[in-house]
């Protein structure tokens, strides 16, 4: 069964950091594309960050450019997300998700078919 287990949330104040983990159970993790997603309460689920199979494409979502990043550690099947100055609005649940893709695959939000249970962030101001 595939699985994507995140880890690494919390509570910080605002322009604090945080580093989101995932681990998946994928028999070729190679193989996969790989983002992250976030939705608060009330609001409709965003894509924050996506990363191609290699690690050499990404994007961003205007709102975190320039704070998160993005990046993979494909010996050890690990998704990381690196969030800094946080600000009160990066308040979500945060999921990793994986799609099957090949290496021509440009970053995009569409397209994800696996998902993980999410880990919660909360940023005070």
């Amino acid at each position: 069964q595939v699985q994507l287990v995140e880890s690494g949330g919390g509570s910080v104040q605002a322009g604090g950091s945080l580093r989101l983990s995932c681990v998946a159970s994928l028999d070729i993790y190679i193989n996969f594309c790989m983002g992250w997603f976030r939705q608060a309460p009330g609001k409709e689920r965003e894509g924050v960050a996506s990363i191609s199979r290699g690690g050499t494409r990404t994007d961003y979502s205007d709102s975190v450019k320039g704070r998160f990043t993005i990046s993979r550690d494909n010996r050890k099947k690990m998704l990381y997300l690196q969030m800094n100055n946080l600000k009160p609005e990066d308040t979500a649940m945060y999921v990793c998700a994986a799609q099957d893709c090949d290496a021509t695959w440009s970053p995009t939000f569409q397209g994800f078919t696996i998902w993980g249970q999410g880990t919660q962030v909360s940023v005070s101001s």
